[in-house]
């Protein structure tokens, strides 16, 4: 008689736990980039426990559980221990939470420390109301409203989507054929990123930015800024009230996620109405796979749109064809961009 020699694997709780305080690590992190922990320490530089104390102005009963947290996270490098260690940046912090360089995308989670992890917190009365938990639950303000009428938080929540989505739109610009068009008009472009992006990679392009008329200056200064004045342009839409331009591509990046059905249908039939026979529609968004199994950012996103919205929701590439090909679009393509993004691409 055989014995089994398989040892049952133990069930334990542990990521249950996990998931459930991962809150402590969240807010630790979104602390640290508010504070400028990570820039304080810009340029490869070794610091002091009481260094940094001193640049950023932490209590002294925080300094070393602060950092050495920041250390366990994998946040941090250290050597030496407590008054004797030296912090400095890990590469990954070094590159991208570093507000004196370029590739800062910490303006993203600087938005989230001030305005969406006080909003989750409202979680559950989303979940049993379908009523936003933003600032108009606050003060009666939509999340727009409240942005557009003060210009700080407009240009933080801007450059905080830019942040986010340049490796995105770097990768369209460097992965969808351009061969076949010469212009393109991204609808809601916020500061620019997209169209810049397409028109470094692509020189044959010629590019237009378009959103409301508060966002324009931050559009034009970012476009100055990347050299390319004779290749992108902006412009101002509303574009619930009013028609697209002609393009050969029609580009929303982040847009569609933010609106109810019936939005997103009228926005997609407004740029099959803008464009050429073989033009091309293209979304990007953080799509949910198919099966709704795998995507888990996909759907946290579209928690997120119920937190700040309500009615709004993000979808998957299957939900994105069925609505373009009910406006008339032909043939539907889903590329791939960086982590959890992709472009969802309707062709006329």
């Amino acid at each position: 008689m055989e014995t089994s020699t398989a040892v049952q694997t133990q069930i334990t709780p542990a990521r249950i736990i996990e998931t459930g305080m991962a809150f402590f690590s969240s807010k630790a992190l979104l602390s640290a980039v508010k504070l400028g922990v990570f820039t304080s320490l810009g340029g490869n530089k070794k610091l002091s426990g009481k260094e940094i104390q001193q640049a950023i102005g932490l209590s002294d009963r925080a300094v070393y559980d602060f950092l050495d947290g920041l250390v366990s996270l994998g946040f941090l490098n250290r050597t030496g221990l407590l008054e004797t260690a030296e912090y400095s940046n890990t590469e990954e912090t070094e590159l991208f939470l570093d507000k004196n360089k370029p590739s800062y995308v910490g303006g993203i989670l600087e938005m989230a420390n001030d305005r969406l992890f006080r909003f989750w917190a409202d979680l559950d009365d989303a979940l049993l109301t379908g009523r936003p938990q933003n600032e108009l639950k606050r003060n009666g303000k939509s999340m727009f409203d409240e942005l557009y009428s003060d210009p700080a938080r407009l240009k933080q929540f801007i450059h905080a989507m830019s942040g986010i989505s340049t490796g995105n739109y770097v990768a369209f610009a460097n992965t969808f054929d351009f061969s076949p068009y010469q212009t393109l008009c991204d609808i809601g472009g916020a500061a620019g990123i997209l169209s810049i992006q397409v028109a470094k990679h692509n020189p044959h392009m010629n590019c237009t930015s378009l959103d409301l008329p508060q966002v324009t200056p931050i559009t034009n200064e970012t476009i100055a800024a990347h050299g390319v004045t004779d290749k992108v342009k902006s412009g101002i839409i509303n574009f619930f009230t009013d028609e697209f331009p002609k393009a050969d591509i029609i580009t929303m990046g982040m847009i569609l996620h933010d609106w109810d059905l019936e939005n997103k249908k009228m926005l997609i039939k407004k740029a099959y109405n803008a464009l050429p026979e073989g033009g091309a529609f293209v979304a990007i968004e953080s799509l949910i796979d198919d099966d709704r199994r795998k995507s888990t950012f996909g759907l946290m996103m579209s928690l997120n749109m119920l937190i700040e919205f309500g009615v709004a929701f993000d979808f998957t590439g299957a939900d994105f064809e069925s609505w373009a090909k009910e406006a008339g679009f032909k043939k539907v393509e889903i590329i791939h961009l960086a982590g959890p993004t992709s472009a969802a691409i309707a062709y006329k």
